[in-house]
């Protein structure tokens, strides 16, 4: 069910006729406040076995547990190997430290000319919209990112909008975090605003989580100042198996789409997620059916605590091409490393 943002309740009038309305929070807000934050929880929920348990725990204490009700909804009871909980199940072996895998896999710390900003690729520029994500994904490159030196604020965005006046190449804005729909839609709406005025930018793209493991993110607030921009605008979702696009996903994109946003989306690929032809064309299928084009299926940066995730890329190329043998072109994602210093993502 979609919610106007925010709530307004009126107080009694018999027992305090002047009261002050109260203002309750958009209902993803909450949503996003009361997501699992804690192992044993996730477990008992789950109904899984004891044993996952002190694994989960030493995991949790790397990169803490955050999972949404909705997200949880989706996930298979009693299952450990369910590919939606894979995603963020803690691990003990998370904290195995290995050649290779590294904090900053993508060097991002040697491309961040102001706060907030990531500067990497020709024409474009990220912003740090948000320290924080609806769901914490173990395998994320930017597990170790240092949010709490590029936290954003209406002060740091002033400064990441000055860097983007002076450069006129840069043709198109990226928001990122975290996730950006992170942030609550009065500062999006700031934001973006600011951006219409770089005379320069012609896109806008957001690179999001909520509107999967949230649905109920894409309000009517969000869609007002979304629609209200004159950028061109792109939601790269990030959808790693069929089984996360349940009805409330495919109507929050409708209505994205409703907004004028074009919606793609970009996967990883995930050793016990997303692993065979099968699940990648199930996964390309249902994209479709909810309007989204498949985009990127990057292999796995290799950030520290994410090794039991990786897919060695002789494997990955044989995955694809099974799913070429599979699916039409026009489904088929790209696979992808991102390499630092290159001037774009690498095919491989």
């Amino acid at each position: 069910m979609i919610t106007r943002s925010p709530v307004v309740l009126q107080r009694q009038a018999s027992s305090q006729p002047d009261a002050v309305p109260l203002m309750l929070p958009p209902a993803w807000q909450a949503q996003l406040s009361g997501a699992i934050r804690d192992p044993g929880e996730l477990c008992r929920r789950l109904g899984l076995d004891d044993s996952w348990l002190p694994g989960a725990e030493r995991g949790h204490a790397l990169f803490d547990v955050r999972v949404p009700e909705a997200f949880l909804a989706r996930m298979r009871h009693g299952d450990p190997d369910d590919p939606l909980l894979r995603q963020v199940l803690p691990l003990a072996a998370e904290d195995k430290i290995l050649p290779g895998y590294v904090s900053d896999p993508l060097a991002e710390a040697d491309h961040t000319p102001a706060r907030g900003v990531i500067h990497k690729y020709a024409g474009r520029v990220l912003l740090i919209a948000s320290p924080v994500c609806a769901v914490n994904c173990r395998y994320c490159f930017r597990r170790h990112f240092p949010y709490e030196q590029n936290a954003p604020s209406r002060s740091q965005w002033d400064v990441s909008l000055e860097y983007l006046h002076g450069d006129t190449s840069i043709s198109e804005a990226i928001l990122s975090g975290g996730d950006p729909l992170a942030t609550s839609d009065r500062q999006l709406a700031w934001l973006v605003g600011r951006l219409d005025n770089v005379p320069h930018l012609k896109r806008l793209r957001i690179h999001t989580r909520l509107p999967v493991v949230i649905p109920d993110r894409v309000d009517d607030t969000l869609l007002g100042w979304l629609s209200a921009t004159r950028l061109q605008k792109v939601v790269v979702l990030h959808i790693n198996h069929a089984n996360e696009i349940d009805d409330a996903v495919v109507a929050a994109c409708e209505r994205l789409k409703g907004a004028g946003a074009t919606l793609l989306n970009q996967s990883v690929l995930l050793r016990g997620v997303n692993d065979s032809v099968d699940a990648l064309a199930s996964l390309s299928e249902r994209l479709f059916e909810a309007g989204i084009l498949p985009y990127y299926l990057h292999v796995l940066d290799p950030v520290e605590g994410a090794a039991h995730f990786d897919v060695i890329d002789e494997e990955a190329r044989e995955l694809v091409a099974g799913l070429r043998e599979t699916l039409p072109g026009f489904l088929m994602p790209r696979l992808v490393r991102e390499i630092p210093g290159e001037a774009s993502k690498t095919p491989l």
